[in-house]
Formats: C-alpha cells, sequence, structure tokens
C-alpha cells in the first residue's frame, strides 16, 4: 500500500464504482484510496505455492480460497484490502462477485515497501473481522511465517514458524512445509533479485 492517498476523499460506493476503471488495485480506508504497488518474483512464488497447497486442501469443502485480485471488505473499518491471500468459509460471501468479508484466513506476504503496512495498519483492520481465525505474515529473507491466531477468549497469539518448520494454519487444519511454501527460490529469498 503506498503511503500517499491516490484519490481525494471518497464514499466506500464511489470507490467501488471508480476501481471498477481503474488499470492499477487501490485499496480504500474510510475515505482514503491507495496505490497498490507491482510485487516481485520472490513474493508472487510464494502466494502461487501457498495459494494452490491452500486450493487442494479445501477443495469440497465450504471453504474458498482467494488471491490478491479479490477485494475482503472491513465493514467495521470502512475499508476495503487486497490481501496476498485468504481463505473464507461463510455461505454469503460467494454472493458477492467483487468482494469478500467471511475470511477465517488472511495471508500477507512481506515486502520492504508494505512490511509496516501489513504488520501495522492493515492488521489492525483485519482483527475487525468477526470470522477471522489466523493472520499469517510470510518474510521471504528469513524464510519464516509468523502466525497470529485467535484464541478462544478473543486475545490474538504469535506463533512463529522458521527455517525448516512446517507451518500450521489451523483455520483450515493444513500444516505445510516450508520445503513446499518456499519452493523455486533462489537461495537468499528477495536479496537474491
Amino acid at each position: 500500500m503506498a503511503r500517499a492517498p491516490a484519490q481525494p476523499y471518497l464514499t466506500a460506493a464511489d470507490h467501488l464504482d471508480w476501481e471498477q476503471t481503474q488499470v492499477e488495485r487501490h485499496e480504500y480506508i474510510d475515505g482514503e484510496v491507495f496505490a497498490m504497488a507491482g510485487a516481485e518474483d520472490a513474493h508472487v512464488t510464494v502466494v502461487v505455492n501457498l495459494t494452490a497447497a491452500l486450493h487442494r486442501h479445501v477443495r469440497g469443502t465450504p471453504c474458498k480460497t482467494y488471491v490478491s485480485d479479490m477485494r475482503l471488505h472491513v465493514a467495521a473499518s470502512n475499508a476495503y484490502f487486497y490481501p496476498d491471500v485468504m481463505v473464507t468459509r461463510d455461505g454469503g460471501d460467494p454472493a458477492s462477485r467483487l468482494s469478500k468479508s467471511a475470511s477465517v484466513l488472511v495471508v500477507e506476504v512481506l515486502s520492504p515497501s508494505t512490511a509496516h503496512c501489513d504488520t501495522g495498519v492493515k492488521f489492525a483492520h483485519y482483527r475487525h473481522i468477526a470470522s477471522l481465525r489466523e493472520y499469517v505474515l510470510i518474510d521471504i529473507d528469513r524464510r519464516s511465517a509468523d502466525v497470529y491466531r485467535k484464541g478462544a477468549d478473543g486475545l490474538w497469539v504469535l506463533h512463529p514458524f522458521s527455517d525448516a518448520q512446517a507451518v500450521e494454519l489451523a483455520s483450515v487444519d493444513l500444516t505445510l512445509p516450508a520445503a513446499e511454501l518456499f519452493a523455486d527460490l533462489e537461495d537468499g529469498g528477495a536479496a537474491a533479485q
């Protein structure tokens, strides 16, 4: 997410209408519109690896996997985001062809230009999604994942996974080997590019 708003104040309805005419994607937070940056090879590779694993795993269940072209609506924040990967489980979400609002899992792959926003601003908004059970931040350079899992008490607890550890996604009952998540990356991750 770019730091400077791309447009003057817009209502959510105006943003959605305007967004359909744009080539680039824009995230929306309570009247402000932010241009989305493009992604590097390593970022896209990890997103594809994770999406493929999740898609295979949830096929035939009430869950559905989406990638960064699908909006996530956070009604409590009057916001629309484009997470790298998300999984929904609510039957009402398929009725909306342009956005989803009942994610159980949201994943962001960190990059130098988005890490600050992904770890702070976005997570603060995502926590308002009642159905959300896990928020995952993947660090390509460190070959690690921080999984924030919502407990029965409503508190978010960090479950870090690093190096060769498999990443456990309890929200969808999937354990993903690190070798599969980081497959096809050059040695050194994003730094090698």
